[in-house]
């Protein structure tokens, strides 16, 4: 019931829409009579370009898309802010690898991150990734980050929602059309190593 009161709104509103636009025409229709003639192919075009399906109880799938081992260098405390601590993390470097893709992450990026009042932390990172045959793809990465508190803490809880733009006509062009998440972890660092973390990204089916 609910879907379908919606979905008669729109309609009302298209027609509306269709109808104000043929104001200048000489002799139109009454309004009575245009919503009549129109309706069925606009009502079509609707169920044409959202099919009805029942979502109720749906699951969202993922799939494995790539890992990224990111390398990250001195942390610069920007200080308080009206919206809480600022600080800036470069992005030195890096390498990233998934079924499909890899290449390296290209030393150009920074993570944004704001320390809310709130505890919580909020990084925005924008990088640039190269594939092993020579395509640039940009990624921004937002994550929140939440530590519980108290006796009963619990895991912290990092996810991240990204953002990727690569070239019109690559073949990686399918990554401009689909809704990806991520996992962000900081494995223990090795004698000689650079500081990194590891994001994990995945895409929703």
């Amino acid at each position: 019931m609910k879907h379908s009161i919606v979905r008669i709104m729109i309609l009302s509103a298209l027609i509306l829409l269709l109808h104000m636009g043929s104001g200048q025409r000489e002799n139109r229709p009454a309004a009575g009579v245009f919503a009549l003639e129109t309706a069925p192919d606009v009502e079509s075009a609707f169920e044409a370009s959202f099919p009805q399906s029942d979502v109720s109880g749906q699951v969202f799938k993922t799939e494995h898309v790539w890992d990224a081992r990111v390398t990250i260098g001195e942390m610069l405390r920007v200080g308080a802010s009206k919206r809480g601590e600022r600080r800036v993390i470069p992005i030195t470097g890096g390498t990233f690898k998934g079924p499909k893709i890899e290449g390296e992450v290209l030393p150009l990026g920074e993570d944004w991150q704001l320390v809310r009042p709130d505890g919580d932390t909020e990084l925005y990172a924008r990088y640039l990734l190269k594939t092993n045959d020579g395509h640039l793809i940009q990624v921004i990465n937002r994550v929140l980050m939440h530590m519980p508190s108290g006796a009963g803490k619990g895991q912290p809880y990092v996810r991240s929602v990204l953002d990727l733009e690569a070239p019109a006509g690559s073949p990686y062009e399918y990554l401009n059309h689909g809704i990806f998440l991520g996992t962000l972890t900081v494995p223990p660092s090795k004698p000689g190593e650079k500081p990194a973390v590891v994001i994990g990204v995945h895409r929703v089916l």
